[in-house]
């Protein structure tokens, strides 16, 4: 990263007084162009900087605060321009830059803007390497749009001001309709400014002690453009009048013309208080004020027990009185508090505002808050397909076929297992196939060749004895063999995917991801333990179809769970039947009772976070409570960040967050997997897929993934709608938390090497030998 700038941070050319405009040129290689921008930047005087990827661009913008960003959009093969700069907008403060991108010079003809706009450029530059025309385009910028941003942001300083301001502040329109008032105002006359909003001057109650005359020649003096100051009484809501000393200043705007009306009121004494019950308005405003004080006001912040008492029509009133009796109620959800704000600023807003915020309310009252909507069955089926088999519970079958699994499968009992084996005698060929097993990259098909597919055990006993989980547990190394071996003897060894390979697979992310420095800021050793443990029994009995097929079959575990959840809740359950059946594999029969049940809620929570179903709550909840607020701190640095990360990292409210997202990750981590081993697993579960819905034609039951048809599916297509739908955004929040380079760069490969295939057509794992 280089730096070209002068001595002096102030202007000296007399363009303009205060800070020198930075300017943050991203340029892979150094060229014409781009020293055309920086030579540019010299001759305007202003700060340049140089960035050559877009990390070191990114890690520079976020320390410096960038007025102007000048990205080379000309070159793909060096980096994503557009996703630099989306990378820059996800960055609150950007709304305050200015963007450009260098484009090449069209041969033919014109290409469209819109990709640009849509990523967050804000306008085009075509490539000129003139130092002239460099220049001109700056100062342009100078002149226009990077000023206009700075008017903008001066905006939210003033009016935080207005909100701190003791003095009672009303702004009108040219037609004297009230547009804000800021909380001295709200506390002196005892209105909430929802109450105001909209209303012209005229309509509030006015005081009898004013002289008759005296509103009329305050209007002559301000419609003249002249500034208006005096005496003036105020009306209290509660009838009671206030004697305040009044400056009213006409505000001058487009076309010369007055378009607002500033009003200052500063009351002339304290004994206008008369009653208590006036104090207790007062009091109430004030408290209510300060609670909302990170809100933005120009929006109208407003408090609901006040808007919800008035009306001006009997339909208002109406409704009003019955959200009286909703908001008396001692249970509230916070979504109720949610919609109940929003039906309260539909009464003060314009009617495109309020139509709008009858569609938000629509959305909020649905029940799939988290899910996106998906556009028709053309347009993806097979988005469309995963999305049935995996997020919901299937159709209801009429027919009295039911789909008798559980009686087929006898458990397994720990007195039907070999001789558990130790730790120290594990065969010299499985010991190093496992040698590597602290990687990402470690092999999970060579571990189960070596162990004629028993995986999950040898893996077990060296990740758990990482861990020191034996030690933990207050058990011995024997019971946790025992465990692991009945464990893995309830997978079934015939699934092509659901199998005890995939269990060992998520324990081994699992146990990566636990050695994560952010992770382990956040997680207790028992959150450790149970993960670990959660890892390895998730699917356990996993029968192979779906929960769809088993609701559609009417199995008898979519029974006993009512169609909810039915796989994840029967992992778990029975995990804890084999378990605690038998003190020989009983790993937790030494714990204090309070530990076992912290551990066994925590276990039960992590394989329920599995189902797909909840896919998109968990996502958002781990972005908004931890994500973003630790990318808010990150960006506002100061004193006691530390501990506020620390706060949000160990909150037990995000701890569980964290450990969903974990597991989560961990059991679908495949398309981040080197590309081998995503390519077996891709295979995997299409065959397991295939399976399913042959077996739904066979029983004449709903198929639910049409598109996994051994005949006609095409393999790369699948994995794109997999990666695009579920994958992308969690894995990104995920090494937002993380730091995952090597997954993300994997997930990247994979998915060209998808997408390579689909565009030739192709529908298989592989394409054919050349």
């Amino acid at each position: 990263m280089e730096e070209r700038h002068l001595d002096n941070d102030f202007e000296e050319d007399g363009l303009r007084n205060g800070p020198r405009r930075k300017v943050l040129l991203v340029f892979a290689k150094e060229d014409s162009q781009s020293n055309g921008f920086s030579w540019a930047c010299e001759k305007a005087n202003f700060r340049c900087t140089v960035a050559r990827t877009p990390e070191s661009a990114l890690e520079c913008y976020l320390d410096k605060h960038h007025d102007i960003v000048v990205i080379d959009h000309r070159h793909s093969r060096y980096f994503d321009a557009e996703a630099l700069c989306r990378s820059i907008r996800a960055v609150s403060f950007s709304e305050n830059t200015v963007i450009v991108a260098v484009v090449k010079r069209p041969e033919r003809e014109e290409a469209s803007v819109m990709p640009l706009i849509a990523a967050g450029f804000s306008r085009r530059y075509v490539e000129n390497a003139n130092v002239m025309t460099c220049y001109n385009e700056l100062i342009q910028l100078e002149h226009g749009e990077v000023r206009a941003q700075f008017k903008l942001r001066a905006c939210n300083a003033i009016f935080a001001a207005l909100e701190q301001s003791q003095e009672a502040i009303e702004i009108t329109s040219e037609d004297q309709v009230i547009q804000y008032v800021n909380p001295a105002y709200e506390s002196i006359m005892g209105y909430q400014k929802g109450e105001l909003m909209g209303k012209e001057v005229m309509e509030v109650p006015k005081s009898e002690k004013n002289k008759p005359d005296l509103l009329e020649s305050i209007n002559s003096c301000i419609r003249k453009g002249k500034e208006w100051q005096g005496i003036y009484y105020g009306k209290k809501k509660n009838g009671d009048s206030v004697q305040q000393s009044v400056k009213i200043t006409p505000v001058i705007g487009q076309g010369g013309k007055i378009r607002h009306y500033v009003s200052i009121n500063r009351p002339l004494n304290d004994n206008n208080k008369t009653d208590k019950s006036s104090d207790r308005v007062q009091a109430e405003s004030q408290t209510d004020n300060q609670s909302c004080k990170h809100k933005d006001r120009r929006k109208g912040s407003l408090d609901v027990r006040s808007t919800t008492s008035r009306g001006s029509d009997g339909s208002s009133q109406r409704r009003h009185s019955s959200m009286a009796r909703i908001h008396s109620m001692t249970i509230e959800a916070p979504i109720t508090k949610v919609i109940n704000i929003i039906n309260a600023a539909q009464e003060s807003s314009p009617m495109p505002v309020a139509e709008a915020l009858d569609r938000v309310l629509e959305i909020l009252r649905t029940t799939e808050l988290y899910s996106p909507q998906l556009g028709t069955k053309e347009e993806d089926p097979h988005t469309n397909d995963l999305v049935g088999g995996l997020m919901t519970d299937g159709l209801r079958r009429l027919s009295g076929n039911e789909y008798m699994f559980a009686a087929k499968h006898p458990h397994h009992l720990p007195g039907h297992l070999s001789t558990p084996l130790s730790l120290n005698d594990i065969p010299p060929q499985i010991a190093q196939t496992m040698e590597n097993e602290e990687s990402w990259d470690f092999d999970i098909f060579n571990l189960e060749a070596a162990t004629m597919k028993r995986p999950l055990t040898y893996l077990g006993l060296k990740v758990f004895s990482r861990f020191g989980v034996c030690e933990f547990l207050n058990c011995t190394e024997a019971t946790l063999r025992s465990w692991l071996q009945v464990i893995e003897a309830n997978y079934h060894s015939s699934n092509s995917y659901h199998n005890s390979c995939h269990a060992a697979d998520v324990l081994h992310a699992t146990a990566y991801f636990l050695c994560k420095e952010r992770v382990k800021q956040s997680l207790d050793p028992i959150d450790e333990v149970a993960a670990l443990i959660a890892a390895t029994v998730h699917d356990v009995d996993h029968p192979g179809r779906t929960n769809s097929f088993l609701c559609n079959a009417g199995s008898e575990l979519a029974i006993l769970y009512n169609d909810t959840a039915v796989l994840e809740s029967h992992h778990a359950a029975l995990a804890f039947q084999i378990t605690i059946r038998d003190d020989k594999c009983n790993i937790f029969k030494n714990m204090e009772r309070n530990e076992y049940r912290t551990m066994r809620q925590a276990i039960i929570d992590m394989v329920l976070a599995t189902e797909m179903t909840k896919h998109f709550e968990h996502v958002n909840k781990f972005v908004n409570s931890i994500n973003k607020p630790l990318a808010a701190l990150e960006e506002n640095g100061g004193n006691g960040e530390e501990e506020s990360v620390k706060s949000i990292l160990t909150s037990p409210e995000n701890r569980i967050l964290v450990k969903r997202m974990l597991i989560k990750c961990a059991d679908i981590s495949n398309p981040c997997r080197p590309l081998e081993l995503c390519i077996e697993w891709a295979g995997r579960i299409s065959e397991e897929y295939f399976a399913q819905t042959d077996e739904e034609k066979r029983q004449g039951l709903p198929v639910v993934m049409p598109v996994f048809d051994r005949n006609t599916c095409s393999i790369p297509k699948s994995q794109i709608s997999f990666i695009d739908y579920f994958i992308t955004d969690m894995f990104d929040a995920w090494d937002a938390f993380a730091d995952l380079p090597n997954l993300m760069q994997h997930l990247d490969n994979n998915f060209k090497y998808w997408k390579g295939l689909d565009e030739r057509k192709l529908h298989t794992l592989r394409p054919p030998p050349e």
